[in-house]
């Protein structure tokens, strides 16, 4: 399975920088990247923007979008993987949000989750629904996120 290691080295083989926003990962997903050896390479920063007012703040996620679609969307998350590379100043973002429970949140299930991927200005989003519980989705999200990165870096 492709993993953090893998995702670092193809970080380095293209050279190209790599920031972080999350939602319900709360900073799993950058701890993940830099525990690789030599990840300080191509990491830039982490966003660990839980509440709706730090996406608006830190990432420049409009706040009308999440008011329109939620913190739980697509669409969020897409604003959220763009604005890590905007002002992380990297070529690639990396966002995570999504309802990892106990609790229905916006009307969406627990365990629905939503990854996006910028790479140099091209965003991709992914819906997903993982079962267990909240640490159980919270490093499901996390290692989907890396191996969707992974993946798309490798087809380039």
């Amino acid at each position: 399975m492709v993993g953090e290691t893998e995702l670092v080295a193809t970080l380095k083989e293209k050279g190209l920088t790599v920031a972080t926003a999350e939602s319900l990962t709360a900073g799993m997903l950058s701890a993940t990247i830099v525990k690789v050896p030599g990840a300080s390479a191509v990491f830039r920063c982490g966003f660990v923007t839980y509440a709706s007012e730090t996406k608006t703040s830190l990432l420049g996620v409009p706040a009308e979008l999440i008011e329109k679609n939620g913190v739980v969307s697509a669409e969020v998350a897409k604003a959220m993987a763009e604005g890590a590379c905007r002002k992380g100043g990297t070529d690639v973002g990396i966002s995570t949000t999504g309802n990892a429970g106990p609790d229905v949140l916006e009307f969406k299930p627990v365990g629905r989750v939503y990854t996006g991927i910028c790479i140099n200005g091209v965003t991709t989003v992914t819906e997903h629904t993982f079962s267990g519980d909240r640490e159980s989705i919270r490093r499901q999200t996390t290692n989907a996120a890396i191996r969707e990165c992974a993946v798309r870096l490798s087809e380039m």
